[in-house]
């Protein structure tokens, strides 16, 4: 946007430990978990809303909150100042589909306050929302960024070499936060399976450790005692110094991705490793179905023994592994880069100016 010569600027919310505790709870409800919900939790969540309403003084056109942890600012801004500067568009990159129902009473009407939503499929739209402008839009990748851009075959081996992983036995991958959502067990499981016939193989887990996911030092705990000190599987993160730039190294390396979750907004590793001419083995959920097609660019999988197998398949078969590379890089440039993102955010922008 920037490029175009838009006035373009990105805020971040602040919040405290507490906060991210609520909203994070938030998620797993929106996602299908039993969460408590309480009044005190909702009063928490208006009191850092409140906060970040505050600071936001500058006019513009349009506002773009992503996700739950900001979504009741418009509310706050409403109701305390009266007043509501510039169309408002809420994006969902959440799985709606098994919401738990107190949770979306809270969220619903916050939302309903809105201009325009955004969500990634028609599947993930209450039917009881209603805002004047609904739209359906998926995340998008841009190829020129630290993760995705090109790098040379020596640059790609030297990085993963310092993390102690063998480049010439096969590799599998999954690039996921650990949560019970992304089934990193699950995926051990698979690759244990694969394992029985793939000599060698190795296992990369790679996840972002964010502060405002405090859950996520649970299941990294759980996850290294799934491991059970198997040499063979490595779990890394941004602890361990692996950001962008490894990240598009492990992917570029890896033989097969997998995003075997059991709930997915859309999962942008799934295109980023489909860019890079990578077959993905993903879960049978969410955006992945609208990434991958199951037999062309990959597999999309219900269990940990239909992901063992297709591990197993395309290790074993490296020609057609090679050909689903190439369809998934296709399918990502028709569909997943970020130039049509940006296409579609000014149809919207001039729609809702209208």
């Amino acid at each position: 946007m920037r490029d175009l010569g838009m006035e373009v600027e990105w805020r971040l919310l602040e919040g405290h430990e507490a906060f991210f505790t609520v909203t994070k709870a938030m998620h797993n409800g929106l996602q299908g978990a039993e969460v408590p919900w309480t009044n005190e939790m909702r009063d928490l969540f208006f009191e850092v809303n409140e906060d970040n309403a505050d600071a936001l003084d500058e006019d513009y056109d349009f506002i773009i909150i992503h996700d739950p942890q900001p979504a009741g600012m418009l509310q706050v801004l409403q109701e305390k100042k009266g007043e509501q500067k510039g169309k408002w568009i809420w994006r969902c990159h959440i799985d709606l589909t098994a919401r738990f129902e107190p949770v979306w009473e809270f969220l619903g009407p916050l939302i309903s306050r809105y201009n325009a939503a955004i969500f990634t499929m028609e599947d993930f739209v209450p039917r009881d929302l209603d805002v004047p402008q609904l739209v359906l839009q998926t995340p998008t990748i841009d190829p020129l960024s630290m993760k995705n851009v090109s790098l040379e075959p020596e640059a790609v081996t030297e990085v993963i070499r310092t993390y102690g992983i063998d480049p010439l036995r096969p590799i599998a991958l999954q690039v996921s936060r650990f949560d019970p959502w992304k089934d990193p067990t699950g995926v051990m499981d698979a690759y244990r399976i694969a394992k029985e016939e793939i000599a060698g193989l190795q296992l990369v887990m790679i996840a972002s450790m964010a502060h405002d996911d405090p859950e996520g030092w649970h299941y990294l705990k759980v996850a290294e005692d799934h491991r059970a000190a198997d040499p063979d599987i490595y779990l890394l993160s941004n602890l361990q110094d692996v950001g962008s730039l490894a990240v598009n190294a492990f992917q570029r390396a890896a033989d097969v991705i997998l995003q075997k979750s059991i709930r997915e907004g859309f999962g942008l590793t799934v295109s980023e490793a489909m860019w890079k001419r990578k077959p993905v083995i993903g879960g049978n959920v969410g955006g992945i179905r609208l990434q991958v097609v199951d037999g062309e660019t990959g597999y999309l999988v219900d269990t940990v023994e239909q992901a063992g197998a297709r591990l197993v398949e395309l290790f074993l078969e490296p020609d057609r592994a090679a050909a689903m590379g190439i369809a998934a890089r296709a399918r990502v440039r028709e569909r997943f880069l970020t130039t049509r993102n940006l296409a579609d955010f000014l149809d919207l922008f001039e729609s809702l100016s209208a």
